[in-house]
């Protein structure tokens, strides 16, 4: 299906790639799609990017009827641009939208839709040494309505953003704080959706955090507060021994795409990776015996970023520094050679523009 373009008479200059940062750049055009009950998605088309008009009584503005995705293009060695794992992502976005009572989309036409917008803002897309194109597609409940329902209409969006790294500064591994007393999430609930209302809930915490020189929080179960859950905007790795461990999926918990990819290639490898319940009680025991190796998290956007340090209210875990022979740091290596062309792609995680 062809989709309708409409060309921004006013493109704006572009960024050097050496000022991005992440989520601040805007490319010229976004993609809409629109949801109405008895007629279904329909009116694809590519717009110039700009506000967009909701009614004060939207049902996104006073029930939460809201949720996103995020995925990455990189600039390949053969000079077009590749996704990374685009239909994970979709699949995702439909699981989400089940759990929020809203409308699923077909992932062929979320890609296509997504590709053709690449396509038209292809000359945004940055080439140089860790950028990526950030896509982020997102839908919004636009029925006024003050019930309490789900909504009757929808809106579908996809913006784009050249983007350098996730965290600021020269790598380093990064410092949490081990929040033991808010909840994120709660087994059972929307943990494992990518829902607006599960990042506002996460903010306070790590607001707190970082005003005590924290970059993130890593969360425990909401009930017992003894099981690791997952941190801000990652999924959590710990290496005991040899072998790898992360919290199983159990719904409180988003299912990542690149905690999949990592997984796979750790399977690849022929190294034991284990999911299930990981509890703080079995992190310390295992630093007190020289067992706790390293720790990371993985997410996409900032792929693999090593841990370097724990704190709770009792006192602080260090962790040895991550070398380039670490589990994380190869996993990261593995992965960005696939995104760039680098290496054979021998699991078809990517898909040319």
């Amino acid at each position: 299906m062809a989709i309708p373009v409409d060309r921004n008479p006013n493109p704006k200059p572009h960024v050097r790639e050496e000022d991005l940062g992440f989520g601040t750049v805007f490319t010229d055009h976004m993609l809409r799609i629109e949801w109405d009950e008895g007629k279904g998605w329909h009116s694809d088309r590519i717009v110039p990017y700009g506000p967009i008009a909701l009614d004060p009584a939207a049902s996104a503005l006073h029930y939460g009827q809201l949720l996103f995705e995020g995925v990455k293009a990189y600039a390949y060695k053969d000079g077009a641009a590749r996704l990374y794992r685009p239909k994970a992502h979709a699949d995702r976005l439909n699981v989400s939208a089940r759990k929020l009572c809203m409308p699923e989309l077909d992932p062929a036409r979320l890609v296509e839709g997504i590709k053709e917008l690449l396509r038209v803002d292809m000359g945004w897309l940055p080439r140089g040494p860790g950028t990526s194109m950030y896509v982020r597609p997102f839908m919004v409940a636009t029925e006024p309505f003050l019930g309490v329902r789900p909504a009757k209409k929808y809106l579908l969006l996809v913006i784009l953003s050249p983007v350098g790294a996730y965290f600021k500064g020269p790598a380093r591994p990064l410092k949490l704080w081990v929040e033991s007393g808010k909840a994120r999430a709660a087994h059972g609930g929307i943990g494992a959706s990518k829902a607006a209302a599960n990042y506002v809930a996460s903010l306070l915490a790590a607001e707190e955090a970082k005003k005590k020189g924290y970059d993130q929080v890593l969360w425990l179960d909401g009930v017992t507060h003894e099981y690791l859950e997952e941190v801000g905007t990652m999924n959590f790795f710990a290496r005991i021994g040899d072998v790898v461990v992360t919290p199983a999926l159990e719904g409180s918990i988003l299912p990542g795409i690149t905690r999949d990819s990592v997984i796979q290639l750790l399977k690849k490898w022929k190294i034991p990776v284990e999911e299930r319940r990981l509890s703080f009680a079995e992190i310390e025991a295992a630093h007190a015996k020289g067992q706790l190796k390293e720790l990371f998290g993985t997410g996409t956007a900032s792929v693999v970023a090593p841990v370097g340090e724990l704190a709770t209210i009792k006192g602080t875990m260090t962790l040895p520094a991550a070398g380039a022979d670490s589990y994380g740091m190869r996993l990261k290596e593995a992965i960005l050679a696939i995104q760039r062309g680098d290496v054979p792609d021998e699991f078809g995680w990517l898909e040319k523009v």
